[in-house]
């Protein structure tokens, strides 16, 4: 079971990095919770064309037998409408069943292993007989390797297959004659975004400009140097000088 997105409160959070993470219950959960609003029917085509990032959705006539029969049948999933309006809706999440339904988005809400399943389904070709946009798509989100060894040493003790597996990669043999390809497939951590200075930051010959709060700090810091030079404390760590006699007023002496 999928953990509950809490973050979600309405249908109107949804977006396309989000919409994958829910199943058809919280997407249920949320649609009878927004239909309360009354001003939640002007933003439903919107939010409608957000779901069919994920789900399939279809209208149809609850008062159509075919369809009744159709869209009752436990597959879909049947969002609520008020009596008012025309039709009904029904939802199903869209399922992953070939490695060409990959999407940037959607690669992220699947595991190595799914992802090696899809890839077994693909006519059993291997890592290279994948076209090269969907590698883009899969390597977005997961780390791949590949090594290919005769089948009597895939297995060998100490050999990559097992270092591999130990360092918790899922793994795909891919029988070639009597070589093995093994694909090895890992989630890969989400990463921190850097903060990043642009170019505008920076004149034409490469100093770095100085903004507004950094000039307000800098005159700061010389208002402080002007405030000690002109402070008559400044002065008072100082010794005054001895009064010295001059040699010839001694010498009277």
């Amino acid at each position: 079971m999928q953990k509950k997105n809490s973050y979600l409160e309405s249908t109107l959070d949804l977006n396309s990095g989000n919409v994958w993470s829910i199943d058809e219950n919280e997407l249920l959960n949320l649609w009878q919770q927004d239909i309360n609003d009354e001003d939640f029917y002007a933003s439903e085509e919107k939010v409608l064309n957000v779901i069919r990032l994920s789900f399939d959705v279809y209208h149809f006539d609850p008062k159509d037998e075919r369809d009744k029969i159709r869209y009752n049948n436990g597959e879909y999933t049947i969002l609520p409408v008020p009596e008012t309006h025309n039709g009904a809706v029904a939802v199903r999440k869209k399922r992953i069943r070939q490695i060409t339904d990959l999407s940037y988005e959607n690669v992220k809400h699947i595991t190595a292993k799914e992802l090696l399943e899809l890839i077994d389904r693909n006519f059993g070709g291997g890592w290279e007989s994948i076209a090269l946009s969907i590698r883009d798509i899969i390597e977005s989100t997961f780390d791949i390797s590949t090594t290919t060894l005769p089948a009597t040493r895939i297995h060998a003790p100490g050999g990559t297959l097992e270092r591999k597996v130990a360092d918790g990669y899922d793994v795909l043999e891919v029988t070639k004659g009597t070589w093995v390809e093994a694909i090895f497939a890992k989630k890969r951590e989400p990463m921190e975004k850097l903060r990043l200075i642009s170019d505008s930051a920076y004149d034409e010959e490469g100093n770095r400009r100085i903004n507004d709060d950094e000039e307000d700090e800098k005159e700061v810091d010389r208002d402080d140097d002007d405030d000690a030079a002109n402070d008559d404390t400044f002065y008072e760590s100082y010794t005054p000088e001895a009064d010295i006699k001059d040699v010839d007023e001694l010498s009277e002496e």
